[in-house]
This record gives structure tokens, C-alpha cells and sequence, in this order.
């Protein structure tokens, strides 16, 4: 038996990986095709931190963590006799599904992105899910990173998974309506619903953990050694928003808010991420409630102007001068969006928040600091432009 980690080449998946092989003496197996890093060199980008081919991570794992439990098997998710290859020769009490194609803005660039994003987000989840059923491995727990981006932005405090509907006099519990905005995200809501139809034809257990944006550049595993550091993407496709501004910040740019920027959006840390979902890999069957749950992976919801001042604030600590400034809005949208989330099953997980927006902001801003040339030389990158293929 054996836990395996799709995705395992990416940002939350190699520290993930890392973490649960720290915490158990099971064989943990990684598994990717590297597709993330074509898809950012398509876009005419790079990672701005250092990331090690996957023999040198592996090397630094064993001599600077001391791991002899990580194994890596590269291959194509979509191509369902991988899959069933894969399940068949480790066969996997816990899988934590992390690999997609995770960038809305790279989704939206054009219909054949938007075709590829559903085919391989949505291809490589039913592998597995058909793959289990039919290896009759249906007491595999199944963890995937799903997101938060399923519910939309409902004015309404979003509940852990579930939603309540009342028609004619009646109420019964119904899964949240998919209110996604983007190519990508509307993955993620079928996979959601993929996932459940799997539970209930296969009994498959699944734990559905619908993850924030994530913002950080290390966790405990990852600070020992250069090799071990996990991807920093800061371009218009792949940087997330915390990224992307404080990137801009060490390129002498202005953190650009749009209107009043008060609407709010959720966040966890990567070391935050990263315990919720050991936690989950490592948890005793006997342990879990029930055999279907949803996780709401955010530690707080945080304002666009507020995120747009802590990163000025920070700055000035590593003699940054940042400056914010507003600008009239172009998208339609809410510019005092509350974004209520409810997270205690989450919580229960973790215990506590293990760190805040502005410690993750100081293992940004001294990792981007000392990679400051990377940054200047792809300042292109920062909005959208003509991609490389």
C-alpha cells in the first residue's frame, strides 16, 4: 500500500508531498507530466524561484530531510492506461489529487485552451475515479484540491459544500450550485460533481477540499536547501493576485487597485495548505465523518486595498518603496463584496492558522528580493501579451 500525489511537479503538490512523507513511513509515490512548467514557457514566463528537475529534489529530499520513502513515476493523467498502471502496481490506500491546469486567465485565452483546460482537468479526475472502480480499490480515500472559485461570489455566507433549498413548503440539503466564472473553475465544479456521483456508485470516500488562493514560498520542509523550493509564478496567467502584486513591488512597479478594491477575496498560506492536506492523507479511516466531505480550504478572506497596503507595508521592510494607486474599475463586478466563507471543518484539521498574510508576505518578499533580476527580466509578463506557441 501507499499514498500517492498527483500533480506532484507543482506549487502545492511537491510540498505536499514532502509533508506527507515526513509524517509517515508508508511509500509515498509522486506522479506528473511537468506540464506546468510548458505551460508557463508557453506564456513566455519563468518561475522566480529556482526549481529543481525532479532527480534533484528527490536527492535533496533523502540527504537534507532524510525521506527514503519518496518514489516518482513521471506520466500523462489522461491516458487512462497510465492510470490503471499506475493503481495497479502501488495500490494506494489515499490518493491527494492535485494535478490540473490550474489558471483561469490561461483557460480564457482562446477555445482551444478552454478545450484543453476541461479535457485534462476533467480526463484525468475520471481516470481515477473509473480507475479505483475498476481495480476494486473503492476504499481508497480520494482527496483532491478542488477551489473555492465553485461557489462564485454569492451575497450570501457560503457554506462548507452543501446548500439548503426550499421549494412549496419543503427543505432538503442540495450540493451548492456551480457559480463559477471561468473555463477553468467550471473543472473544478464538475469535478466536484463527478466526485460525489462517484461516492455514491462506487463508495468511493472523498474528501472534496475547495482551496483558496494560496500565497507563500515556503513551508518547513521546503527552507533546508535551494532544491527543495517549490515554483513561484508571477505572470498574468499563472501568478496569483498576492504574487503577482508583490512582484510588481520588486520591479519598482505600483500596486494597481482597481475602484475601491474593498471586495474581498479568501486566502490560506501554503504552510496551511500544505498541513490540511497531510492532515487528510494521514487521517484513520475511524476518523472520518462521514464518508462524502467538503473542506472550505481558507484561513480569512482579505480585501483587495487591504492586501494591496500590507504588501506596501511590508515592502518598506526590505526598503521597497511601493506605492498603491486606484484606477477606475474595468470589470463588472461588486467592489464591496464581502466574501463570507465558512471554514470550521477546515480549521478542525489544522487546529490554527500556522501563519499569517503578512509572515507569508516576509518569505515572499525575502525570497523575490533575492531574485530580483529574474523579475525585471519578465516585468512583460505582468499582463497579458502575445504567447511563445
Amino acid at each position: 500500500m501507499s499514498i500517492l500525489i498527483t500533480g506532484a511537479d507543482g506549487y502545492v503538490g511537491w510540498p505536499t508531498a514532502l509533508r506527507i512523507a515526513s509524517e509517515t513511513d508508508e511509500r509515498v509515490v509522486l506522479t506528473d507530466n511537468f506540464a506546468r512548467r510548458r505551460w508557463v514557457e508557453e506564456v513566455g514566463s519563468v518561475s522566480a524561484t529556482p526549481v529543481s528537475d525532479m532527480d534533484e529534489r528527490l536527492e535533496a529530499a533523502r540527504t537534507e530531510l532524510g525521506l527514503s520513502n519518496l518514489s516518482f513515476v513521471e506520466g500523462d493523467l489522461t491516458e487512462r492506461a497510465f492510470v490503471d498502471q499506475l493503481l495497479a502496481v502501488h495500490e494506494p490506500s489515499t490518493v491527494v489529487h492535485a494535478a490540473a491546469q490550474p489558471s483561469a486567465p490561461y483557460s480564457q485565452i482562446n477555445g482551444e485552451r478552454a478545450n484543453y483546460t476541461q479535457h485534462n482537468n476533467l480526463q484525468s479526475t475520471r481516470n481515477l475515479l473509473w480507475g479505483l472502480e475498476e481495480a476494486g480499490m473503492t476504499d481508497t480515500h480520494f482527496v483532491e484540491t478542488t477551489t473555492t472559485g465553485v461557489y462564485g461570489a454569492p451575497e450570501f455566507p457560503i457554506p462548507e459544500g452543501g446548500a439548503t433549498m426550499e421549494n412549496d413548503g419543503e427543505r432538503d440539503e442540495v450540493p451548492f450550485p456551480a457559480m463559477a466564472g471561468s473555463w477553468y473553475h467550471l473543472t473544478k465544479s464538475h469535478d466536484a460533481a463527478n466526485m460525489r456521483l462517484a461516492h455514491k456508485q462506487f463508495g468511493i470516500p472523498i474528501s472534496d477540499v475547495r482551496t483558496a488562493i494560496v500565497y507563500g514560498t515556503e513551508t518547513e520542509e521546503t527552507r533546508p536547501d535551494d532544491r527543495l523550493k517549490t515554483r513561484f509564478d508571477f505572470d498574468y496567467y499563472f501568478g496569483t493576485v498576492g504574487h503577482r502584486f508583490s512582484a510588481q513591488a520588486v520591479a519598482g512597479y505600483p500596486v494597481t487597485v482597481y475602484g475601491k478594491g474593498e471586495q474581498r477575496k479568501p486566502f490560506v498560506s501554503l504552510e496551511d495548505t500544505v498541513e490540511g492536506l497531510a492532515a487528510l492523507a494521514l487521517m484513520d479511516p475511524a476518523e472520518r465523518d462521514d464518508d462524502h466531505v467538503v473542506y472550505n480550504q481558507v484561513t480569512r478572506a482579505i480585501s483587495i486595498v487591504e492586501m494591496a497596503e500590507t504588501i506596501a507595508d511590508v515592502g518598506e521592510e526590505f526598503d521597497l518603496n511601493v506605492d498603491v494607486e486606484h484606477f477606475e474599475n474595468p470589470r463588472d463586478e461588486d467592489e464591496t463584496h464581502e466574501m463570507e466563507i465558512e471554514n470550521e471543518r477546515y480549521m478542525g484539521l489544522i487546529g490554527s492558522q500556522a501563519q499569517s498574510f503578512e509572515e507569508g508576505l516576509q518569505d515572499i518578499f525575502e525570497s523575490l528580493t533575492a531574485r530580483e533580476e529574474t523579475i525585471k527580466s519578465h516585468e512583460d509578463r505582468f499582463l497579458p501579451g502575445v504567447l511563445t506557441e
